[in-house]
């Protein structure tokens, strides 16, 4: 008897746990000639604001060992835009869709909630609170407790969608902002965001990325994302959806086991597109090797 992947995340059905992290896998029309996008959990979308943003200059991503630090600045058309462009084609699928909103005030992310409010095909909010690339807002926010609950109440007084925080991994007690984020209305909470980094052409001796810094992510974080997701599910009983590092199923088991109850594909996006749907393949494979009936029994099965 296969395993049932379906769940329920902050009162979103999905056929699965697996989705792709925002920022990896653009609107959804960019993958859709290498990927089935019906099979996915869900598709979380490159981040909006509430007018176009034209981003950081190039040069914007950078190789390094373990990883990529990227500093793309949210470049995006903004609310209207995405809406008439790109969700014609996103409810053409059957797909969970989950947009990820910022702004550069908390009036702004409330602003940002509140257009998408009742449009047909978006599902859930994901609230980057934590971008460590954009110098309005971002990091600002995701690392101060007060911002944090100051945004968040403000964009769940704002839209009836299920809201789901995106915190920053640079803070010293993560289950204090998961908490923050649970207490100010929160449905689910997603970590972590990218670690500020930065490199440096010893050429040149100038930084690589016009930005300076920017945001690493990839396989070098996966085990501080692990142990990060491990104390947030010690904190909150809202569902996580663990993001960092993961290349295949094996990472995402590892986030579930810690407490997460989904899972984003994300760096791995750039360099295997089909990451995702392998992920889905190797967590039924899992389940079926370890007669687990339910993929929900995998999560917070951590033993000690």
């Amino acid at each position: 008897m296969k395993p049932d992947l379906r769940i329920l995340l902050a009162g979103v059905p999905m056929k699965n746990p697996v989705m792709v992290a925002s920022g990896t896998f653009g609107y959804g029309p960019e993958y859709a000639d290498l990927v089935n996008l019906n099979q996915l959990g869900a598709i979380v979308v490159k981040g909006i604001s509430l007018e176009p943003w034209k981003g950081n200059r190039t040069p914007r991503l950078v190789e390094v060992p373990g990883g990529l630090i990227n500093a793309i600045g949210l470049q995006n058309p903004g609310v209207n835009g995405f809406i008439e462009k790109y969700m014609p084609f996103l409810r053409t699928h059957d797909v969970a869709v989950i947009v990820n909103i910022w702004g550069k005030t908390a009036e702004e992310y409330a602003e940002v909630a509140a257009r998408f409010d009742g449009v047909p095909g978006v599902h859930a909010l994901e609230i980057n609170i934590s971008c460590p690339n954009i110098k309005a807002g971002g990091n600002a926010f995701g690392t101060n407790l007060d911002a944090t609950r100051l945004v968040v109440s403000a964009v769940r007084r704002k839209t009836r969608l299920p809201i789901i925080p995106k915190l920053a991994p640079n803070v010293s007690d993560i289950g204090a902002f998961a908490r923050a984020c649970e207490e100010s209305g929160a449905d689910a909470i997603s970590l972590i965001n990218s670690f500020p980094a930065m490199a440096i052409d010893i050429e040149t001796r100038r930084p690589i990325l016009a930005n300076v810094t920017g945001g690493l992510s990839g396989p070098a974080i996966h085990p501080i994302a692990v142990k990060l997701v491990y104390e947030a599910a010690k904190a909150v009983k809202v569902p996580l959806v663990a993001i960092g590092g993961i290349t295949s199923a094996r990472e995402a088991i590892e986030f579930m086991i810690a407490g997460a109850s989904a899972v984003a594909v994300g760096t791995a996006n750039f360099t295997e597109p089909l990451t995702a749907i392998e992920v889905i393949r190797g967590l039924e494979e899992y389940l079926c090797r370890h007669n687990i009936p339910n993929v929900s029994d995998l999560v917070r099965s951590l033993r000690l």
